[in-house]
């Protein structure tokens, strides 16, 4: 698929403060950082209230409760992003809780602050298992992500909505076939406008990224008048690198 412009969609239909509600998870931006140097500082500047979620998420189920949870096909993990220009952009990345159930799902959600109280410069990003939050991953090099822009003004009407949306298509897995090429999703919150991207694997894939393009619009329930466009990392690097 050529990636020099935007592949769009016009067919109908339709998580810095952190986690915890009090306070404040993955920038768009490109980083240096490698995997290793991401998860060996992971949990170093995490709240208190946001290392005691994450020890709840990560502790096992008695046996006579596994039988009963609802396993989900991949394993997934929750990031957390908050811009301080001070540091080093992948010191700003913070994993926060990995899960792989339905419940462990909605035990994450419940805890967690709503994107739209999230402070400007924030973003959550919740990925597969293995596959980091950055264009640098080797399962996003080649990728690209379809790319929702929301006006401020309907941040505290539209953003939750769209946000839980996202994450139920992900751990859903309700892509179809498509459902291996999707890496995970983002959601920016700016002062101008918050964004929704949702990343996948393969932008050469046209079949694929279309499929995904439409199924995501139809469970979004967007007006169809919205337009959502699809971009190619490599070109959304080059025009960074030139800025």
């Amino acid at each position: 698929m050529a990636t020099s412009e935007m592949n769009k969609v016009e067919g109908g239909g339709h998580k810095e403060e952190v986690v915890v509600k009090e306070k404040e998870v993955v920038k768009e931006k490109p980083s240096e950082a490698t995997a290793e140097g991401v998860q060996a500082g992971e949990a170093k500047d995490l709240p208190g209230s946001l290392k005691t979620q994450r020890r709840k998420a990560h502790r096992e189920h008695p046996p006579e409760v596994l039988s009963k949870l609802h396993p989900l096909q991949y394993r997934w993990v929750l990031w957390f992003f908050k811009n301080d220009r001070s540091r080093a952009w992948q010191d700003n990345l913070q994993l926060v809780t990995k899960f792989n159930t339905v419940e462990d799902f909605w035990a994450v959600y419940s805890h967690i602050k709503l994107a739209s109280k999230l402070s400007s410069g924030c973003d959550y990003a919740l990925f597969k298992e293995g596959i980091l939050p950055m264009w640098e991953d080797n399962r996003n090099k080649q990728g690209g992500r379809w790319l929702l822009s929301i006006d401020k003004q309907l941040r505290h009407f539209e953003l939750d909505r769209l946000w839980l949306e996202t994450l139920l298509c992900l751990v859903g897995n309700c892509f179809e076939e498509y459902s291996r090429e999707v890496c995970g999703a983002v959601v920016n919150i700016r002062t101008k406008r918050d964004k929704i991207a949702l990343w996948t694997s393969e932008a050469e894939d046209k079949a694929g990224v279309m499929q995904i393009g439409q199924i995501y619009k139809e469970r979004l329930g967007i007006s169809t008048k919205t337009i959502i466009g699809y971009q190619a990392h490599a070109d959304t690097a080059a025009k960074s690198n030139n800025l």
